[in-house]
């Protein structure tokens, strides 16, 4: 029986965290996890907890447990129930855990009961897990039907006393559940004098929510008050219900008969349910906010009342790495975020859940659509692929707009540099992780030491963004989080470096025979290979004394010889081959590829083995088999893209190499500096960062990208970035306010002496 597992459940602990309820989550722990299934509808979790029983999830939110469901079934079908004169049918719409129909089954004037659930899959795992809430979904007052709500209220007009929506959060389908034509619906089913109870929500988190839907169903029914019950597991420990009636003057608010073998419900608790706190009453009724204001509300509120001036700030881009940019610069509440992006589709679902974002599409390569929209900002953060940040700067300079990419500063950036000092603009570069976090603690190292009299003779600097040693378990021992093309040709570019005073150069094919073994910590087995020209960091840092220069890429053992074998069987080819076509299978493409005589398996593992020439039968074993692994030996049939070989590749690694829910990934940063002290002794420092992701929040990479970035956009929105001019983090007078920024979200390194 294979190992019960769910992204919601951590170490032991189920966490329920949702955008419904921001910043906060309830936590459980766990003993066992009893049941995970994806039904048609939602996904579905059981576990048993260790103070709270047997636990229902419904797409990672809490459902009932069994230490606390009675004070949700009782009050959600006791309050309209006891306030109606003579109940007999009643309908249940949701509460495919039979919770409610146990309670409606507690009034000896109902004669028949409903339940209209349209996920079977809740039903029959509730028979087996939360037997004491669905035992009597078998009496012979209940039928089950297993279907549409909307459908079945439709075709049953006038039909019964009581109607209960037992529904989830208002997110996805259930949405429709919380809007106008669905309680037109409950009215219609309703017979004269009929009741409604839904579920509406929790006063401390949705009361604008609260406030609409009692609007809305006040329009349709002659009464209807919100009533609320505590209950531990339930977001902030309290929901609440709307109550309404069709009979003018029905007093819902006080119960006409007695309810019996209840454990939370009396009729004390049911007239008290709809007393309300005073700032829930005075929003509610009156329309005003007693609320308390703090944090970014209040911050709004002081830039309001001070008439201060927003600051218009354009976001290109809707990749991984914008949200948590995006996120911090809409903190500051006097800056409005416009994202825009070729799609519209992909820059509202960036915008979704960030205050006061708006959201635009905009084709970069359309010009005079590019320069308006610039020109109507006061800042244009550049998160697109970098071959377009001259075209964004160009319309930066012609509106006079400050611009802030996470890019190296290329050679068509930096051509613009005296035009933007000619226009006054702040056009900040180099700002994410690599490069971005690495300058800063290379600077501040670099500077203490040369205050000290020191001297950098070697300064060694590795980053990788990887999958978390857990989730590495694929033949490359990586994932891709951004552009699977861009990841595989920036293995071919070349090469510079500075060893021991001497300059070396590396084409990009043979860039994976120099990976060598990188230590950083006994628990990793990391490969490093130089990145880029590391040569002019000579200059750029400041350490003209140093010999040996050198920047590179972190990768796990076995990467490097896997990427090579691709590049000598011509996987990494870009060029176009009039030969790949639809019609070939995986191996039909390999043996043109590689020149084999024909297809099978075995010729071409022997070609392989005669152009690859492994060092030995165990890594060609190893190396074969991962070939095997992304299916470059099958008969299934390729999709050609782009009519290359690597982007045919890439559309196959995209598919068996992404990230999968629960998934997190590994964002490591080394810098290594061999210090000569001025007394002739001599030293290694490291500043190390070993970064995380989340699987409920952000990637690690995303975060160590993002952040930075907009730290550095509202340093420059601040004016404290202010000397107009191409620039890139080499100096401490940039490093310091972006790296005490950084610190503050807990995004600093750890600096050490080996």
């Amino acid at each position: 029986m294979p190992l019960l597992s769910h992204p919601s459940i951590q170490d032991g602990w189920f966490r329920e965290i949702s955008s419904q309820w921001p910043g906060q989550a309830m936590t459980l722990r766990v003993n066992k996890i009893l049941h995970v299934e994806k039904s048609l509808y939602q996904d579905v979790l059981v576990f048993e907890s260790e103070t709270y029983g047997n636990v229902l999830v419904l797409d990672g939110v809490i459902q009932c447990t069994e230490r606390d469901e009675f004070s949700y079934q009782e009050m959600i079908a006791h309050l309209p129930l006891a306030s109606h004169p003579n109940p007999k049918k009643v309908l249940v719409i949701g509460g495919g855990d039979g919770g409610v129909v146990r309670e409606v089954l507690k009034h000896d004037s109902v004669e028949e009961v409903v339940l209209c659930d349209i996920d079977e899959a809740v039903i029959r795992v509730s028979k087996v897990f939360l037997p004491h809430m669905s035992a009597l979904l078998d009496s012979p007052r209940v039928t089950v039907f297993v279907g549409d709500g909307f459908k079945f209220l439709a075709e049953n007009e006038a039909t019964y006393d009581v109607i209960i929506t037992d529904s989830s959060d208002p997110v996805g389908p259930a949405q429709a559940l919380f809007e106008k034509p669905y309680f037109k619906l409950l009215h219609d089913a309703l017979t004269p004098g009929g009741h409604i109870s839904t579920q509406s929500e929790c006063q401390w988190l949705h009361l604008p929510l609260v406030s609409s839907l009692l609007q809305s169903t006040r329009d349709i029914f002659a009464v209807s008050e919100y009533a609320f019950t505590t209950i531990p597991t339930y977001p902030s420990g309290q929901i609440g219900f709307m109550i309404c009636s069709k009979e003018q003057n029905r007093d819902v608010t006080t119960p006409v008969r007695k309810v019996p073998n209840t454990q939370y419900y009396s009729e004390k608790v049911h007239q008290a349910a709809f007393t309300l706190p005073e700032f829930v009453r005075s929003f509610l009724e009156d329309g005003i906010s007693i609320a308390p204001v703090f944090g970014r509300a209040a911050a709004a509120a002081k830039v309001a009342a001070e008439g201060k001036k927003k600051r218009k700030v354009l976001l290109l881009g809707s990749g991984f790495v914008a949200r948590p940019c995006a996120e911090y610069v809409a903190r500051d509440p006097s800056n409005e975020l416009t994202i825009a992006c070729r799609t519209l589709n992909s820059a509202q679902a960036l915008t979704d859940g960030i205050p006061d974002a708006k959201c635009i599409s905009l084709d970069v390569n359309n010009t005079s659509d590019l320069e308006a929209q610039v020109a109507a900002h006061d800042l244009v953060i550049s998160l697109i692929p970098y071959t377009y940040h001259s075209t964004v700067i160009k319309a930066a300079i012609k509106a006079k707009v400050h611009v802030v990419t996470t890019s190296y500063v290329s050679p068509a950036m930096l051509e613009l540099n005296e035009e933007a000092k000619k226009a006054g603009i702040v056009v900040m570069n180099e700002i994410g992780l690599d490069p971005g976090i690495d300058h800063l603690y290379a600077i501040k190292t670099i500077d203490e030491v040369h205050a000290k009299g020191g001297k950098v003779k070697q300064f060694l600097s590795y980053c990788g963004g990887l999958p978390a040693p857990e989730c590495s378990g694929n033949p490359l021992g990586y994932k891709f989080s951004w552009s699977s093309r861009g990841v595989l040709l920036a293995l071919l570019n070349s090469a510079s470096y500075l060893s021991e005073g001497k300059q070396l150069d590396i084409s990009g094919n043979e860039l994976m025979g120099y990976a060598k073994p990188y230590f950083i910590s006994p628990a990793f087995a990391f490969v490093a290979y130089p990145n880029r020209n590391s040569v002019p960091f000579k200059e750029w840092y400041n350490i003209p004394e140093a010999d040996t220069i050198v920047r590179g890429t972190l990768r796990y053992q076995g990467f490097p010889e896997f990427i090579k074998a691709l590049v000598d069987l011509g996987w990494l080819d870009a060029s176009e081959k009039e030969w790949l076509k639809e019609g070939l299978t995986w191996a039909q493409v390999m043996q043109k590829a590689i020149g084999a005589n024909d297809a099978s398996e075995s010729t071409l593992v022997a070609h392989v083995k005669s152009v690859c020439k492994f060092p030995n039968d165990a890594e060609a074993t190893r190396i074969i088999s991962g070939l095997r692994w992304i299916g470059l030996f099958s008969s299934e049939p390729v999709k050609p893209r782009a009519g290359n070989l690597l982007d045919t590749l890439c559309g196959r690694l995209e598919m068996l190499m992404k990230y999968e829910q629960g998934e997190r990934d590994l964002v490591m940063l080394q810098h290594k500096f061999v210090v000569e002290w001025a007394d002739g002794s001599e030293q290694t420092l490291t500043s190390t960062l070993e970064r995380y992701g989340s699987p409920s929040g952000h990637s690690a990479m995303a975060a160590t990208v993002g952040i930075p970035c907009g730290i550095a956009t509202q340093l420059v929105l601040d004016g404290v970035f202010n000397t107009p001019g191409v620039h890139a983090p080499y100096t401490k007078e940039i490093c310091d306010p972006i790296r005490e920024l950084l610190e503050s979200e807990g995004l600093g390194l750890i600096e050490r002496v080996l």
